[in-house]
């Protein structure tokens, strides 16, 4: 069989995620997978479109598999939620290093309470996209409500992303200068990413056969929504490669500093030098401790549901009764 257009789109998407995955790990390694959520989250992405176009190449030799449709399909419209997740992470990042010599309006609970929804928005999508996917054997594609739901949430999670880039355009000046270009970065990546949810609310919004993602226009997913995709991720591990390492004890005190007010950490500050008794070093950690669990909770989910659980367990809940109808319509 020959080489369609959406199959040489797929290619492409190999060529360019392949080393863009590497790069990605890369920096996971160098900043830490833990300590640096944001680069995680480009992992997953870059997974995410490796294996999405694999599953698009192998309906070349296995055309009747609705599991690989519904795979592409999903694959495909999830991609804003680790992008914004990316996006949380830098400015968490930003916003730590900001808070170790000022106060600050935004505070990192904000920007916990956006990743929260960025994540419900995901599993909405995922299992909507698993409900939607019952008309596929018929050859044919309909997001349903709680894609719509989904989609209504990415859109209130990019508005609070741009009031949080905005918010802390007014504080980067306490920022180190190593740092300051994570604000350029974001900034420069918003107006795509504006592109790319347009993207999806024309898919899930419209009945526009131009943006089906099953039977739609090839050259507008590409320029819409992939081409977006890339420039972005190109962007985060641009500035990525040229961040300075954060070591673990500093990154744990950015923990504490971005969790709270200015004032409260001079205390904390203040108390330490002073060197209280051993129990009140105990009660610190122990906080630390809970700090870093609530700072690590959208991380956490993640790795629960994003790395193919929930899709998984999703898909094969319908795959054998669309196998079968697939069957009987060929």
């Amino acid at each position: 069989m020959a080489v369609s257009y959406r199959n040489a789109v797929s290619i492409a998407e190999l060529v360019v995620y392949l080393p863009s995955l590497a790069v990605a790990l890369l920096l996971c390694s160098r900043h830490g997978f833990g300590r640096s959520s944001s680069f995680f989250f480009l992992v997953i992405f870059a997974l995410a479109r490796v294996i999405g176009p694999c599953m698009e190449l192998a309906t070349i030799s296995d055309p009747t598999n609705v599991g690989l449709y519904e795979g592409v399909v999903i694959l495909q419209s999830i991609g804003l939620s680790p992008l914004m997740m990316s996006t949380t992470g830098l400015l968490s990042r930003l916003l730590g290093n900001i808070q170790k010599s000022t106060d600050t309006f935004l505070k990192t609970q904000m920007l916990q309470l956006v990743e929260l929804v960025i994540i419900v928005a995901l599993i909405l999508g995922i299992v909507g996209g698993v409900q939607s996917s019952s008309g596929i054997a018929q050859g044919s594609y309909h997001p349903n409500g709680l894609n719509k739901v989904g989609i209504a949430l990415f859109i209130a999670s990019f508005a609070a992303i741009v009031l949080a880039t905005i918010a802390l355009t007014f504080s980067v000046a306490h920022a180190d200068q190593g740092e300051k270009r994570i604000l350029v970065a974001v900034a420069i990546s918003l107006p795509f990413m504006l592109v790319r949810l347009f993207y999806s609310i024309m898919v899930t919004y419209t009945t526009d056969k131009t943006f089906n993602q099953l039977t739609g226009s090839v050259t507008v997913l590409l320029c819409v929504a992939l081409i977006e995709e890339f420039i972005i991720v190109v962007i985060y591990e641009v500035v990525g490669l040229t961040l300075p390492q954060v070591p673990k004890t500093q990154h744990r005190q950015g923990h504490h500093l971005s969790s709270s007010d200015g004032t409260d950490s001079r205390r904390r500050r203040h108390r330490s030098s002073r060197r209280h008794s051993g129990r009140h070093h105990g009660g610190r950690r122990h906080g630390g401790r809970r700090q870093g669990g609530t700072d690590n909770i959208a991380l956490r989910i993640a790795k629960g549901t994003i790395v193919g659980r929930v899709v998984t367990a999703a898909m094969d809940s319908q795959r054998n009764k669309d196998d079968i109808e697939m069957g009987q319509r060929y």
